[in-house]
């Protein structure tokens, strides 16, 4: 039983610093990549669908990005999802392409997205803190139950707090590689 506590554990917070990277990959740090562009929804016949289901994305230079929708009547729709998006960037319209050109981060800008940067590291924290908890109200209810001795309860709990602990330097390597890029200047 222990075994399969520890074992939950190690899954969801795997899962929490998967969908940490997730989000990270979707924040601006001034240079293209398509990833910018995975949260986004453009309304195809009533459903909303993720832009690469409706539209070929490219990355033809290192401050430029293209959609090229497969329905040219997308064209609209997807310009308008982009422009009321968070990430700033305005697309340029030719008929049958939407180029979207990556400009520089201001200062101000960086810092912004360095705070955005903390905010979503700190609910990732806190993901990971509520799935130790979880570990380990359910050994204290095992104990309860006597199911496991007080022993097996504490070495559990150590080894809880250890691949808790793991997976917060993780979670802390992460946001500091993604703050360096945001910040480094090109």
């Amino acid at each position: 039983m222990i075994k399969e506590t520890v074992t939950d554990t190690k899954t969801r917070m795997t899962k929490a610093f998967e969908d940490l990277r997730a989000d990270l990959a979707g924040v601006r740090t001034g240079r293209a990549s398509l990833s910018l562009f995975d949260h986004l929804r453009v309304d195809y016949y009533g459903n909303p669908t993720p832009l690469n289901q409706v539209a070929t994305l490219g990355v033809p230079e290192a401050n430029l990005l293209t959609v090229q929708p497969w329905d040219v009547s997308l064209l609209p729709a997807i310009d308008k999802v982009i422009r009321s998006s968070d990430l700033g960037l305005n697309p340029v319209n030719d008929g049958k392409l939407l180029r979207v050109p990556i400009p520089p981060l201001t200062e101000e800008r960086r810092k912004e997205l360095v705070k955005h940067v903390h905010k979503i590291l700190e609910n990732h924290r806190t993901a990971v803190r509520n799935i130790r908890r979880d570990a380990n109200e359910q050994l204290k209810k095992l104990l309860k139950e006597k199911k496991i001795s007080e022993d097996d309860e504490k070495r559990a709990l150590e080894e809880i707090q250890k691949i808790t602990d793991e997976f917060t330097e993780k979670l802390e390597t992460l946001g500091k590689v993604k703050e360096r890029e945001i910040l480094e200047l090109r």
